[in-house]
């Protein structure tokens, strides 16, 4: 995609396990009626199993390369306008954050340690949660993955605190600033 393109009109959300990411994303679809992709999902059902089953069997590299394979699917600029849910750890991946922001508006959806906690504490599906310390292991995935996060973000959003028709309200009102002031 050359410089003067302007990105596609998609809104991409990212950030931790737990921060709202789905849900967000529901929102946003019933909205604007944009398709939703739910990354993680997709590959699951492309895979026939589970995140879980697919980190057991091929191992987390395996997974982190369904992801690169499906932004560059997703990065297609004739495709309809759709609202873009990715999996925590997409940002891990230099490849995969300029993919991002070639997708459109990025949005980090952020909640504290304590809330993902919260949030996740009846989830046995999320692999890299299979840890007696979750608290001790969210906190380290956390510090080590914010620096990307806000390397990739056009905005972030705490979703501690909010409800969900909330924060969609002020995504919805923040794209739409950002796409009409586009080069």
């Amino acid at each position: 995609m050359n410089q003067s393109t302007p990105p596609p009109k998609n809104i991409v959300l990212i950030g931790f396990m737990g921060c709202g990411k789905s849900t967000v994303g529901r929102e946003l679809h019933q909205r604007l009626g944009y398709p939703l992709v739910d990354m993680d999902q997709t590959i699951e059902e492309r895979a026939g199993k589970p995140i879980t089953a697919i980190f057991a069997d091929e191992g987390e590299a395996a997974f982190r390369d369904m992801e690169t394979a499906l932004l560059h699917e997703l990065n297609d600029p004739t495709a309809p306008r759709r609202i873009i849910s990715t999996g925590g750890g997409v940002i891990g991946r230099e490849e995969n954050r300029a993919l991002l922001q070639q997708l459109g508006y990025v949005v980090w959806l952020h909640a504290p340690v304590h809330v993902i906690l919260a949030r996740t504490a009846k989830n046995f599906s999320r692999p890299l949660l299979q840890t007696e310390d979750r608290a001790a292991k969210i906190s380290a995935l956390m510090e080590e993955r914010q620096p990307l996060y806000e390397q990739t973000a056009h905005l972030k959003l705490d979703t501690a605190g909010l409800c969900f028709n909330e924060v969609a309200t002020g995504i919805l009102e923040c794209a739409r600033y950002f796409f009409t002031h586009q080069p």
